[in-house]
């Protein structure tokens, strides 16, 4: 599934134009990335929950050369699916 599959979606389901769809979605993904960027975490119920988590500092190689090349630390968004998403068969 893609973003245009989910804007397609909203416009079948609520009958808005397509571009009100477009924006809708656009402003709630927007929203979640301000959010994570922030560090909060974001929770939907039934669904599951985003955080940010710190990354390490790490050893790497290169596939090329074999070299090592020392990875900087970072930032990892992380996702942890809620009961009922599990539960799907």
């Amino acid at each position: 599934m893609i973003k245009s599959d989910i804007i397609n979606g909203v416009v079948n389901r609520t009958g808005i134009t397509r571009t009100k769809a477009e924006i809708a979605v656009e402003t709630v993904f927007g929203a979640m990335k301000k959010a994570l960027e922030r560090g909060d975490r974001i929770e939907l119920r039934g669904f599951g929950v985003f955080t940010v988590k710190p990354r390490k500092t790490g050893i790497g190689r290169n596939p090329r050369t074999g070299a090592q090349v020392t990875i900087p630390p970072g930032k990892a968004v992380r996702f942890k699916p809620g009961k009922e998403l599990q539960s799907l068969q």
